[in-house]
C-alpha cells in the first residue's frame, strides 16, 4: 500500500463544517481553537452557525478549509498515534489546499498556515473590482482544445487563460469578465458538453491576480519555514519538491498560475500510489480521482467512525 493525502481548494466550504471533529476529539477542538487565537477571529462560530455569504468571502473560506483538514490530521497524529511521514508518501493540494499540504508536511507552523491564508485571501479580493473578472468551468473539451476557444474569446484588452486543469474533460477557465462570457457563449464550437460561469469572487490563477502575487512574495520571503517532511507535489509544476525556499517560490507563483490537477493525479498514479485520501469538509478531489484512475482507491473520511476506520488501515 501506498497513501497520498490531498487537501482541496475553495468551493468547498459550508456552514456546520468541523463541527464533528471539535465535539468527537480533542485534538481538532485544539486545532479550531489556535486558529481562532491566530487570526483574532471567531471563525470557528462563522463556520458552524454563523452566515453562508460571509464564509464564503475568500478571506473567510480559505483558512477555514485548512483549518479542517488540519483538525482531520492532528486528530490521526495525537489521537491515534500515526506518524504521518513515516505513512504517507506524497501530499498535495487544490489551490489553497497547497498550503494545508504544506502545513501537513511541516514547511509552515499550524498559526502561520492560517494567517498566510488570511493574507492570500485578502490580497485576492482587492486585487481585481467586483465586476471585472470571472470564472467559467468549461466541460467536455480535452486541455488540447482548450487553447483554441482562449484564443477565440481573448481579444487585446480583454483575455482568458486555464486557471484549473482539474481532470481529462474538466478545465476551469479565468480572466477578464468579458473574455469568460464569450468563452462560455462560444464553448459548443469547441465541443464543450457544458460551460458555466463559477460563484466565486475574483479572476482567480490568472495575471489579474498580479497584486496578489506580490503581496504573497512579500509575506513569504520573511515567514518561517522548514523542509517538508513528506513529498509536496506542487500547483504549478505538478512534480514533488522538499526544500522550503522552492516549495514558497513555487507557492509565489502558484496565484497566477494554473493549477496543474490533472498532471498530479497522473503523478501519484504513475509512482504507484494506491490509496487517496482526502482530509478537509469536502469529496471533490476524491471524485476527481475516482473518475480518472479505477485503480487508486480514494476516500474523503468526516466522521468519528471514518477517521477511526482510516487509522485502523493505516
Amino acid at each position: 500500500m501506498k497513501y497520498a493525502f490531498v487537501f482541496p481548494g475553495q468551493g468547498s466550504q459550508h456552514i456546520g463544517m468541523g463541527l464533528e471533529l471539535y465535539r468527537d476529539f480533542k485534538a481538532a477542538k485544539d486545532v479550531f481553537d489556535q486558529v481562532d487565537d491566530a487570526l483574532d477571529q471567531h471563525l470557528f462560530d462563522l463556520m458552524t452557525s454563523g452566515n453562508e455569504r460571509e464564509l464564503t468571502l475568500t478571506s473567510n473560506a480559505q483558512p477555514a478549509i485548512m483549518a479542517v483538514s488540519i483538525a482531520t490530521l492532528r486528530v490521526l497524529e495525537k489521537e491515534f498515534g500515526i506518524d504521518i511521514k513515516d505513512k504517507i508518501s506524497f501530499v498535495a493540494g487544490h489551490s489553497l489546499g497547497e498550503y494545508s499540504a504544506a502545513c501537513a508536511a511541516g514547511v509552515f507552523s499550524l498559526e502561520s498556515t492560517a494567517k498566510l491564508l488570511k493574507i492570500r485571501g485578502e490580497a485576492m479580493q482587492k486585487a481585481v473590482p467586483a465586476g471585472k473578472g470571472a470564472m467559467a468551468a468549461v466541460l467536455g473539451v480535452s486541455i488540447d482544445d482548450i487553447n483554441g476557444l482562449i484564443e477565440a474569446a481573448s481579444d487585446k484588452d480583454n483575455y482568458c487563460v486555464t486557471a484549473n486543469d482539474n481532470m481529462q474533460g474538466q478545465v476551469v477557465l479565468s480572466g477578464h469578465l468579458k473574455a469568460i462570457e464569450k468563452a462560455v457563449q462560444i464553448a459548443p464550437e469547441f465541443g464543450a458538453k457544458k460551460a458555466v460561469f463559477l460563484n466565486v469572487s475574483g479572476p482567480f490563477h490568472s495575471p489579474l491576480m498580479k497584486p496578489a502575487q506580490i503581496a504573497m512574495q512579500k509575506v513569504l520571503k520573511t515567514e518561517p519555514s522548514n523542509n517538508a517532511q513528506i513529498k509536496l507535489i506542487q500547483n504549478v509544476t505538478a512534480l514533488p519538491a522538499t526544500d522550503k525556499d522552492e516549495i514558497k517560490s513555487n507557492l509565489v507563483f502558484q496565484v497566477t498560475s494554473t493549477v496543474r490537477w490533472r498532471e498530479t493525479m497522473e503523478f501519484l498514479s504513475q509512482n504507484n500510489v494506491t490509496d487517496v485520501i482526502e482530509l478537509g469538509p469536502s469529496a471533490v478531489l476524491t471524485g476527481m480521482f475516482k473518475r480518472a484512475y479505477k485503480d487508486i482507491y480514494a476516500t474523503a473520511p468526516h466522521t468519528k467512525e471514518e477517521i477511526e476506520e482510516l487509522a485502523n488501515n493505516l
